[in-house]
């Protein structure tokens, strides 16, 4: 995207977050010239700005109800992200008064559907288990790659490595994540996965997202953990993934894997035209 010039009036943004995974989504409209990366590593801030895992920008398409762009923390892209797209969903559903619709990301069409109860759910397609497709340096088996720990790769348009442990908690991701996230394996980088089994059909995930660090929650993440232990045996198709403070749904059926979860818009501000004009890059 372009240099972003500032609105004269400020820029209205929504909070929202899927179990604590956050997001600021902004309207296309209201950044005509799009964001620059300084701008959307200050938006990111979470002393100085307001912070997010991802920032999201919901824009117009003519192949579906609405095209979304994400922005990680460090103002890098990211083809997808799973708690975004629901929670986005659920606002211009609620907005538009249905109960279906059809959203846009470079994953592709992604179908999203009211799950009832408060629970919002999408399809984010089918994974994508070739080397070349996650994308993995090396023709190699993507279902043992050739880590410490025996890894699961996966794709679900950005790229996972999935670790199976003993004790999820143990593991201390602000040294393991990133030490992955970086493996020369994966040429984009990857998001890392650490679950272990509570039971035949319930893991327990904690997640390092690339760009981000940290996350309380990724849905991508979870949809590739679920793929990822099913491929291995470990559990059926159909998964509960228990994050920090609950949990996602995960079902990989024929038509691709459907996640559903709870989502929350959290509130409703205006970036200040000073800020804006602060972080013009």
């Amino acid at each position: 995207m372009q240099r972003h010039d500032a609105p004269s009036q400020g820029l209205p943004f929504m909070k929202m977050h899927g179990l604590g995974n956050d997001f600021v989504v902004i309207h296309a409209s209201d950044v005509p010239n799009g964001l620059s990366p300084e701008l959307v590593t200050a938006i990111a801030h979470r002393n100085t700005g307001v912070g997010f895992d991802q920032l999201a920008v919901i824009e117009d398409s003519d192949r579906s109800d609405a095209r979304l762009v994400f922005y990680n923390a460090d103002g890098s892209l990211s083809a997808t992200c799973g708690n975004a797209t629901r929670c986005i969903a659920r606002h211009l559903m609620d907005v538009r008064g249905v109960n279906a619709l059809v959203l846009e990301t470079e994953r592709g069409l992604l179908p999203c559907e009211d799950g009832g109860n408060g629970l919002t759910r999408v399809n984010m397609g089918a994974p994508l288990l070739a080397w070349n497709e996650i994308p993995i340096a090396e023709d190699i088996d993507t279902l043992h790659l050739p880590i410490d720990g025996d890894p699961v790769g996966t794709g679900m348009g950005n790229p996972h490595c999935t670790f199976f442990v003993e004790d999820a908690e143990a593991v201390d991701l602000t040294t393991f994540g990133p030490a992955h996230e970086h493996h020369p394996l994966f040429p984009q980088r990857t998001n890392v996965q650490v679950a272990h089994l509570i039971a035949p059909d319930h893991l327990r995930m904690r997640v390092w997202e690339r760009g981000t660090g940290i996350t309380m929650a990724s849905g991508s993440s979870s949809c590739a953990t679920a793929v990822a232990a099913a491929r291995r045996g470990i559990t059926g198709r159909k998964v509960r993934i228990s994050l920090e403070i609950g949990d996602l749904v995960i079902d990989w059926r024929e038509d691709g894997v459907w996640m559903e979860g709870p989502t929350a818009h959290v509130f409703s501000g205006t970036f200040t035209p000073e800020f804006l004009s602060a972080h013009n890059g």
